[in-house]
């Protein structure tokens, strides 16, 4: 298999057959972001021919002797099939919908069994696409899309270079959903600096209490020395959140959320793994974030960011 520098893929993709077909964003410009600086490059497609031998490998190594033995020790009979292909990078929906519809026919080729393609996206990804080709990319399995919105707070989506601001969002959501492309969020909890991330949270669930995305999963806001943000503290143009601010931002987003959607804080950069379906769990959620402030240090909190290795 092709697979290029780090791969990163949403917890409830685990058992996805992950396929690349970029590696890198095609933004890239993200303060706070290091996740693909491992790469010589910015953004790049896999060739065509990568992506068919791929989906062939793939596609021998569950029908090889050797597989076959292993699901036999398992007491079954035949692999269980693979119903969801994720596509590696990203923001692999940013491309062509022509070059899209061609990937999707080599997965069906290859997998007849599968059902839908996800991958992550950027809220702007959409943008360069008709809602009739929405609509195609959906019939042809496209489904389950990841978004990292980070927040829907404009300043600090403006001061981050996000790229789009708060309207984007909701514009841009409404056309997956008119598509029944459905889409979770993933939330980034600090983003809005120091004393303002109640403010960003209250500001997200506006938004999002106007969108149906099947799962909000907040990540906590880490920062590496190799990032742009890192600098702009050491030119004291912007202060972090404490460790307990940001779950007091938490908690103030579970508390505003009114839409049904599946909760999910459930990333390593999370101290506290938590989840739950809203609204059916809200009280539990946030009992649960209370008892975090209340009983958990900022020392403590603060030790796990400082030797969190990786995201």
């Amino acid at each position: 298999m092709h697979y290029t520098g780090t791969i990163w893929r949403p917890p409830y993709e685990a058992d996805s057959l992950l396929l690349e077909v970029t590696a890198g964003c095609t933004h890239h410009k993200c303060k706070f972001c290091t996740l693909y600086s491992d790469l010589p490059f910015k953004f790049r497609m896999s060739p065509i021919e990568d992506i068919e031998n791929d989906l062939l490998e793939a596609q021998v190594l569950r029908t090889n002797p050797y597989s076959k033995m292993l699901i036999r020790l398992q007491g079954k009979d035949d692999p269980d099939p693979i119903r969801r292909v994720f596509l590696t990078g990203a923001n692999p929906f940013v491309l062509k919908t022509e070059k899209l519809l061609e990937i999707a026919s080599l997965i069906h080729k290859y997998f007849p069994s599968v059902n839908s393609i996800g991958c992550f996206a950027r809220i702007t990804d959409s943008a360069n696409k008709t809602d009739d080709e929405l609509i195609c990319l959906h019939r042809a399995g496209y489904n389950g899309l990841t978004i990292g919105v980070e927040t829907a707070d404009d300043k600090a989506l403006a001061f981050m270079r996000k790229g789009y601001n708060s309207k984007d969002i909701l514009t841009q959501c409404k056309r997956l959903e008119q598509a029944d492309i459905e889409y979770g969020f993933f939330y980034l909890t600090g983003i809005s600096g120091k004393g303002k991330g109640e403010a960003g949270a209250k500001a997200s669930a506006r938004v999002f209490n106007q969108l149906h995305p099947f799962l909000i999963g907040p990540n906590m806001l880490t920062i590496y020395p190799e990032s742009d943000l890192y600098q702009e503290i050491q030119n004291v143009n912007w202060e972090e959140e404490s460790e307990i601010e940001k779950y007091q931002e938490l908690r103030t987003l579970v508390e505003n959320l009114n839409i049904p959607t599946y909760f999910a804080a459930m990333g390593a950069s999370n101290a506290f793994q938590l989840r739950g379906r809203l609204p059916e769990d809200k009280e539990q959620l946030l009992e649960t974030l209370d008892r975090i402030i209340c009983e958990v240090s900022e020392e403590e909190l603060r030790y796990y960011r400082r030797n969190l290795p990786h995201l």
